[in-house]
């Protein structure tokens, strides 16, 4: 198995399901990510705006806007920087939404939710390949509590991913939440040339209610 088969494979289970399951399995891991943000109390949040594979996360996002710090990505060039989600929303080239730019700085964030194509043995992050999360994460002076959410659990035990992709402190899915390493928040590492950890059954948090 290497990074590009699995993300090949990851593709063709996420592009299977209905749109009814998709609406279910999204419910679903709003209800552990809101366990995971009750828990970590951040007061900021990097978010995303979804793709059509991606879980949607904006009925939370716009009941967080009043309680936390809320901050998407907006692409500039091979990478993006964190801009204060609001409104009008625009599409830009690569056919996601963005909101208008904004001139701040924003050097850090206390948590970041990342979608995921799939995820390996080191419980770090196979994307779409076009790298702007590893790029935009080594910018960050400071690790925040990183958590890789998608709609269908697409793991594997092998290792595929480089030395500079992203490792998760929490892997979100409908079915489950799994934690990296001996200790699920892993803020103190980079883990850079390193696993830091296989991803772990994180049961803390609760199962959503069906």
């Amino acid at each position: 198995m290497d990074k590009k088969s699995f993300r090949k494979d990851c593709l063709k289970k996420l592009r299977s399901k209905t749109k009814r399951y998709n609406r279910v399995a999204d419910t679903r891991a709003m209800t552990r990510i809101d366990a995971i943000v009750s828990k970590k109390r951040p007061r900021s949040i990097l978010f995303y705006l979804p793709m059509d594979l991606e879980v949607d996360l904006r009925p939370l996002m716009n009941r967080y806007r009043k309680k936390y710090n809320i901050f998407v990505p907006f692409i500039v060039k091979e990478s993006f920087k964190m801009v204060k989600y609001r409104l009008p929303l625009r599409r830009n080239r690569y056919n996601i939404f963005e909101p208008p730019a904004s001139h701040l700085k924003i050097k850090n964030v206390d948590m970041i939710i990342v979608p995921v194509v799939g995820v390996d043995g080191a419980c770090k992050r196979v994307g779409f390949g076009k790298g702007m999360y590893d790029r935009y994460f080594q910018t960050l002076k400071k690790r925040p509590v990183v958590i890789f959410i998608q709609r269908v659990k697409c793991l594997t035990t092998d290792i595929v991913t480089d030395s500079y992709d992203i490792a998760a402190d929490f892997f979100v899915t409908p079915e489950e939440t799994l934690y990296r390493g001996r200790n699920y928040d892993n803020r103190n590492s980079r883990s850079r040339g390193r696993s830091g950890g296989r991803c772990r059954r994180y049961s803390p948090v609760p199962k959503p209610h069906t």
